[in-house]
Order: structure tokens, then sequence, then C-alpha cells
């Protein structure tokens, strides 16, 4: 038993680290592919990233489960990669995949839908998308803003823009109604020459041959097509010192051949692959994705190379998912330490935390670098910072007190924050480019961090003020000692999330003084983070004025959890103030289940002590010194010193 914590420990290592093995055959071909580069969203980034994202966009999962076929054919799961090789280049394939998520059964009825399950594919839904796109564009002309949507109004927006950007994606390589792209692309070879002979003919006056200008009108309509709907820009350009502003869809790059007679060779390449793979034809493709690798060498696309590879790595290794299921892991080991008394299972769980922790570090410090940002740029990544800001605190906690309470709030929060940030992840790029008020490094590396770190540590001081009256009220483990032990815990991390929030909010009013012109314009962002300063400031001079008990200053640490969340995502649902740049709508519903969570905690902790269970374990075995004879008093109403 005493080497379980550091098996236990040495199994999470290894699964992680069992990741790292390197592909072969079918997964090998497929993350080469994944690695293949392209621009979205203003930055270079792999067609992995632009696979996953898009799939978490339609069907909140970064992978497709493929029920057994009627014919024999047996379940399996496809990776994001693979299932956006089938979008570029099988389509028909594609669209019988289940990828759509439709949770409301009014959308499902609109869309003549009569499966009962919630994973739709597009051959299923496509009778009814013309009734669907209708019914999207009345909502839209209403005019109204987000939160004046119903809930079904929601969905069918929702369910509108999966369709158009699932369509977007078919059309980013060829149109949807071709299949081999070789011939496609030799026809249209083929047309160029004469076809550009006949327009300047016409240009000029002269005689000229019509069919051949029709011949190759007709390959440049469905390019048109391509260059309207395209979602990657896929093709990098040639001009020396390239940038963001070479690279182009598939549409425009063939349009443009159309003037100069120059086919693009990546367009050859990608071709090359979409014939292989429609033939089966795994050393052909290997052979295409090589080759388009080696032009990429060959024309300094070095770096934009790497930026790809790096990030389909880390988007395979997954840290934060598998940190996530550690942080779970770990707090219920200690949970359950604290009923049965074993050392073990709270040993167990402490290191289980550590390996979380590293992987957690390691994704942070992996996000930084191929972001050459700091640690905290949007809603998601400061999910991520909170997450890892608290399990620190709470592994420092433990190696104080030992008494698995340390391990629990790092495990409870650290799990917690890495679920909202995968709910935020389907919104879709996580690492897009900032907007212009957010891009400067050192206000980030100041501002931002410094005040993501005063709400990890109140949100840490709430869990554990909320522990201690969860603890108290439904079990009899909260033993004096401990209630005193968790008091100087809340009290000292509520110390630090006061001076780093004050501090932060500072920081906050320099930079909007040189953004904006003013330092304070009680924008609801503003008033959210001098509510928390406000707040933390009050639990202490309840505490140090000693004019509430214990079990009161427990509920006061509570409800900074309600604060501070509405702090951090609240006010981003008001739709109003000039840090737009985070509303959001869609997590409102679970906002105000938290908050009512924690307003029922709160109501526990002002309970009678006569309704705690540990009321007997709270009264101290000897009296105070105030006087003969008085009654004991217990540490959860008395007035702390």
């Amino acid at each position: 038993m005493r080497k379980l914590p550091w098996l236990v420990a040495g199994l999470a290592a290894a699964w992680f680290l069992s990741g790292l093995i390197p592909s072969s055959g079918p997964a090998l071909r497929a993350r080469e592919f994944g690695s293949l580069p392209v621009l979205l969203n203003g930055r270079v980034q792999p067609l992995d990233s632009v696979a996953r994202n898009a799939l978490m966009q339609i069907r909140t999962k970064q992978s497709v489960r493929v029920p057994a076929g009627k014919d024999g054919t047996p379940a399996q799961t496809l990776s994001a990669v693979e299932w956006f090789k089938e979008v570029l280049f099988k389509r028909e394939m594609a669209d019988t995949r289940p990828v759509f998520r439709i949770d409301h059964p009014e959308v499902i009825s609109l869309l003549k839908i009569r499966s009962e399950d919630k994973h739709f594919s597009y051959a299923e839904i496509q009778p009814g998308v013309g009734e669907l796109e209708h019914e999207a564009q009345r909502i839209e002309e209403s005019n109204l803003k987000p939160e004046q949507l119903t809930p079904y109004q929601k969905a069918v927006s929702t369910t509108y823009s999966r369709i158009v950007l699932y369509h977007r994606l078919k059309n980013s390589l060829k149109s949807e109604v071709i299949g081999d792209f070789g011939t496609e692309l030799a026809a249209y070879e083929k047309a160029l020459g004469p076809g550009r002979v006949a327009a300047e003919a016409e240009r000029a006056g002269k005689p000229f041959e019509k069919a051949d200008l029709d011949l190759l009108l007709g390959h440049m309509s469905q390019f048109e097509n391509i260059s309207r709907f395209a979602y990657p820009l896929m093709v990098p350009g040639l001009a020396a010192g390239h940038g963001k502003d070479d690279w182009k869809n598939v549409g425009d790059a063939l349009l443009e051949s159309a003037r100069d007679g120059k086919l693009p060779d990546p367009i050859r390449f990608y071709a090359a692959m979409n014939d292989a793979y429609r033939a089966s034809d795994d050393g052909k493709f290997e052979k295409a994705v090589g080759e388009f690798r080696s032009w990429l060498v060959a024309h300094d696309y070095v770096r934009e190379m790497k930026k790809g590879q790096n990030e389909e790595s880390f988007n395979h290794i997954q840290a934060f998912y598998k940190a996530m299921s550690m942080y779970v892991l770990a707090f219920l080991l200690a949970a359950i330490s604290w009923f049965n008394r074993n050392e073990t299972l709270r040993r167990t769980g402490v290191n289980l935390i550590w390996v979380a922790l590293a992987l957690h570090t390691l994704g942070l410090v992996y996000r930084m670098a191929l972001e050459g940002r700091p640690p905290v740029t949007n809603l998601y990544s400061s999910a991520i910072f909170i997450g890892w800001g608290a399990a620190i605190f709470g592994l420092g906690l433990e190696r104080f007190y030992r008494d698995g309470i340390g391990t629990v709030t790092a495990g409870l929060v650290g799990f917690t924050t890495l679920v909202i940030a995968h709910n935020l992840s389907t919104s879709g790029d996580t690492m897009q480019m900032l907007v212009a008020v957010l891009d400067t490094n050192f206000w980030l590396a100041t501002h931002v961090v410094v005040v993501t770190l005063g709400y990890s540590a109140t949100f840490v001081a709430g869990f554990l003020a909320l522990l201690y009256v969860v603890r108290g009220f439904f079990s009899n483990s909260l033993t004096a000692d401990g209630a005193r032990a968790l008091t100087r815990m809340v009290y000292g991390v509520v110390c630090f999330a006061t001076l780093f929030s004050f501090v932060g909010t500072v920081l906050g009013g320099i930079w909007a003084d040189q953004s904006w012109g003013r330092f304070w314009g009680w924008d609801p962002k503003e008033n959210g983070a001098l509510l928390i300063v406000i707040w933390n400031a009050f639990y202490l001079h309840a505490r140090w004025g000693r004019v509430l008990a214990e079990k009161t200053l427990m509920a006061v640490a509570v409800i900074g959890n309600i604060i501070t969340s509405f702090s951090w995502f609240g006010v981003n649902m008001l739709g109003i103030g000039l840090h737009s740049y985070g509303f959001m709508d869609s997590a409102f519903l679970w906002l105000i289940a938290f908050d009512m969570s924690q307003l029922a905690i709160v109501a526990l902790a002002l309970l009678p002590l006569r309704y705690w269970r540990s009321h007997k374990n709270l009264l101290p075995s000897t009296p105070p010194s105030s006087g003969k004879g008085s009654k004991p008093a217990s540490p959860l109403v008395a007035k702390p010193a």
C-alpha cells in the first residue's frame, strides 16, 4: 500500500507519455496531412486545428463516432483530421457521418428528422435545410439581440451556422459536385490556353472561338463558388518575403491562374491527394503530401511548416484533457480519504495532482510558445490559467496542512475550470488573433495575468469555505482543529486575492488610460473587477473587526464565488461595454445554476449549529478563559481572533 501513490502517479504519467509514441501506418499519414499549414482566422495553423475547431463547432467533440452499418461494417471512431479528409476529398462519404448535434425537438421536427438520436448526418437533415434556412433568415431579419432570442430561435441559428460551416468546408478545395479533382484540373489546363486567346480576341474586338471561351468560363464559374465559400486559405504565395496577405483560397488562386496562365503547384499536390484518397491508394497519397512538404521547404515556408507540426503535436498530446481526468480522480481519492481516514488515498491524490499540474503547465507553456503570447488572451485561456493557479494554491495548502483539503480544492477547481475551457472551445479557434485593444504583450503579461491570479485566489478561498460548510453540515468529519485550519487557509488566500485583484485592477486602469484615454469609465468589466476587490476587503474587515463569527465568514467567502463568476463571465453576457470582445450568452444557464448552488451553500452556512452533523466535534474540550462556568464556545460561532 505504501507504493500505491507512486504506482498510480506512474500509470498516469505513462498514459500521457503513450501519446508521445511515434505514429505509424494510417495514423502517421493522417498526422502528416494534418500538420500541413494553412491560413485561417488571421493566423497560420495546421489542417488538424481547422478540423478539430470545425468539428467542435458542429458536433461539440473532436472525433466522430460512426455506428455499425446495416451491411455488417463495424462501428468506428474517426479522428477530426480523418473526418476532414472525407469532407475535402470524398463528400458523398462525409455526408453520411453523424456530425450535426441537434438537441432541440422543434428544430429536429423542422428538419423532418425521424431518428431519436441527437447526432445526425447531412444526408438525414438535407430534406429540411431549405425550411431551416428560411427560418434562420426570418430570425436574423428580426434584429433581436442574442439575449432576446428564445431557446428555439437560438437552436435554429446555431444549427444553420453549423450547416453553413460544413458547406464552406466541403467547398474549400473543389466544388462539391466534382469527384476526381485531377481530371477537372487537366480539363481546365487544356481549356486555359485557347480560352485565354478567345478572351483576348473578344476584348480586342476580333473574331474568336466562342466554344473555347464558354468552356473556360464554365470552369471559372465553379472556381467562383469555391472563391466565395472556401474556408481556410490553402494556397501559399510565391512572393519573396511572403506574409499573410500572400495566402489565397483555392478558388481565388484558380481564378488568378486564368489571368496569368499558370496553375499553382500547391493545387496540383492537393489534387493528387484527392485522387489518391478516392482511389484508396495510400502510397500515392503519402507521396503527394511529401512532395507538397518539399515544395514548402523549397519556397521558404519552413517556419510555417514547423508551426503546423508543433501545433498538430500540441493538439495530439491533449495535455489539458488528460490533466482534467487526473484532477477529478485526485479529487475523488482525497474526498474518500476523509471518510475512511486513509492516508494512502490522500497521498495518492496528492501525487496525481502533481502529475496533473505538470501536464497543465506543459500545455500552458506549449500554448504560450505557439501563440507567442502571455498565458491569458481570451476567456478560454483565462479558464486554463485560473485552473492552473488554483492547483498551485491547492498544493501549497496541502504541503502545510496535509489533510486532503488542498488536494480536494486543487482537483475540484482544476477540473471545473478545464471543463469550462472545453465548453468555450466549441465557439471556434481558441488561438485566433487578438482584437486591437488586447494586442499588447506588456499589458497582457501584467494586468491580465495579475488580475486572473486574483480570480484564482478568490475562487480557491470560496471553495475552501465551501468545503468547510459541506463537511460540517453533511458529515461528522469536521473537527475543531480542522475548522480552525480551514479558517486560517481562507484568510491567507483572501489576503493574497485582495492584493492581486487590487493591483490587477489598477494596472487595468492604466492600460485603459493608454488605450481609451481614460483610467476608469464604470464599464461592466471594470465594475466586476472592482466588486471582487471590495468583497475581499469586506471579508478582511469583518474578520479583523471581529464583527462576524467564523461560520458566517465562510458564507461571505462562498459569496465571493458568485461575485467572481459574475465578474469573470456574467458581465460578458450583458451585451454592453468596451469589453465586447468577450461577450457570450451560451453559458448563462450554467452561470445561474452555479450561483444558485453557491447560495444554497450560503444558506447551509447560516443555519444554526445544531443542524450540522459535525456540531458535537466542534465543541472544545476545555472552556475558554472568559470566566468560571461559562459555556464552551464552538469555533463555528466564535468570532476569530
